[in-house]
């Protein structure tokens, strides 16, 4: 990329302000007051709602919002810049400033800024970025940490000339868009290794390892053909529903909807559903069918990775018999769960009053390969999904690269840590002139 071209300045100065560090000799320093403006506010009932989403401004539905509520709200032009200056300490993650490239009103509590002298948009789009991630979220007080116009006016900017400006916005364009550019296939990359490895799943649980294996019609409509070996049974002479006692010290257990089953404390919380229902937890055994009554429709079935406790709102099974591999079913059932047969047959559409119960299973047929057989899909499912797992890994490994040093060349760019290609410096126009 350009950037791996891009040179240092002959002199430098220190800004006086941490996150910035030292800047050009010949850049301006000037205070956020001085550059902007907060915009008086003024109503637009022709416009649409807007709010920021990660550092864009974008259209939100009106439905939900009265004329009362629209008639409070200010307008936002493209063009002006746009502050959530609400809740900092709850959301660290999301980019509260934003360029707006359309038309809308927002909530009252938005800051909206108009520049006060020439400046390049699109490069204080990118500084002012740098200024939400590195200092404004520091600021603010109270339980809420919100912040006005008055708590940011006097922080420290820089102000380059106004073509260098211009010229490392148009850097910045092309280079984060190339960025861009490379983390979207990687991340199709990733979507195709996971459907990929979910196409192998069905085929493996439902045609077997041996595609030369005569087939025969299962009778079950969301599969199909099946080897014609193997068996259809019912789910209740398959497995029985466990009531297992909780025992002291039982840590939780939850399933989760990638399919795995493990205590609650082997897994960051993020991300779990958490049951309704608290009371009257019941005894999980590692080993054991789990689904959770809830998310099973989303995929939450697996078996269980630990001994501990869950809430009733769980299905806990057991094998009737050996010839019953757990781990085969878990696969088998997932993908009953997002063919959406098992909403099917509990007459639901992902409605939190209805719950998949064992009695809902118990009449329906499953298809079941000789245990061998269970055994070495199984084991393909696994190695399968660990290659997989690998190339997934790697692939976020080099996003995580990819965003890092995008973030490193914004930053660098904005605060003249590096001369883009197209600057010439003051002193370089003067030995120009007496050439």
């Amino acid at each position: 990329m350009d950037s791996l071209f891009a040179s240092k300045y002959e002199k430098y100065k220190y800004s006086g302000e941490g996150w910035i560090g030292d800047i050009p000799n010949h850049w301006g320093i000037l205070r956020l007051k001085s550059l902007f403006r907060e915009k008086k506010h003024k109503s637009n009932m022709g416009l649409s709602c807007g709010a920021i989403s990660f550092g864009e401004v974008v259209q939100k539905s009106d439905e939900m919002v009265t004329d009362s509520t629209k008639r409070s709200y200010q307008e936002v032009l493209s063009g002006d810049f746009l502050i959530n200056p609400l809740n900092l300490n709850y959301d660290l993650t999301s980019l509260r400033i934003a360029l707006s490239k359309i038309d809308v009103v927002v909530s009252a509590g938005y800051i909206v800024l108009n520049e006060l002298v020439s400046i390049n948009k699109e490069y204080f789009k990118y500084l002012l970025h740098r200024y939400d991630v590195e200092f404004m979220k520091l600021l603010g007080s109270g339980v809420r940490q919100t912040i006005n116009f008055n708590h940011i006016s006097g922080s420290l900017l820089i102000y380059p000339p106004f073509e260098e400006q211009l010229s490392i916005s148009k850097f910045l364009d092309l280079n984060c868009s190339q960025i861009g550019q490379a983390i979207q296939i990687k991340e199709r990359q990733i979507e195709l290794l996971k459907e990929r490895k979910q196409i192998l799943i069905q085929q493996a649980v439902t045609r077997g390892l041996d595609p030369h294996a005569a087939m025969r019609d299962s009778g079950i409509e969301w599969i199909g053909e099946i080897p014609a070996h193997w068996q259809s049974r019912r789910f209740k002479y398959l497995f029985s529903q466990s009531q297992l006692p909780v025992r002291p010290g039982d840590g939780v257990v939850t399933s989760y909807r990638d399919g795995q089953v493990t205590l609650r404390s082997n897994r960051r919380l993020a991300g779990y559903t958490e049951a309704i229902l608290e009371g009257g937890y019941q005894g999980v055994r590692k080993g054991q069918l789990v689904l959770n009554s809830m998310d099973a429709f989303e995929g939450a079935i697996g078996v269980s990775e630990s001994d501990g406790k869950c809430t009733p709102e769980y299905v806990v099974c057991d094998a009737l018999s050996d010839d019953y591999m757990p781990e085969y079913f878990a696969y088998l059932l997932r993908e009953m769960a997002l063919a959406r047969y098992i909403q099917v047959i509990c007459n639901a559409v992902r409605q939190r009053a209805v719950r998949i119960r064992f009695n809902n299973l118990a009449s329906r047929f499953m298809v079941v390969p000789p245990i061998e057989e269970q055994r070495a899909i199984v084991a393909h499912i696994k190695a399968e999904a660990e290659k997989q797992g690998t190339a997934v890994a790697l692939l976020e490994q080099q996003i995580t690269k990819l965003k890092e040093y995008k973030a490193t060349l914004i930053n660098s760019a904005v605060t003249g840590k590096i001369k883009v290609p197209g600057v010439v410096e003051p002193a370089e126009i003067q030995e120009r002139e007496f050439a």
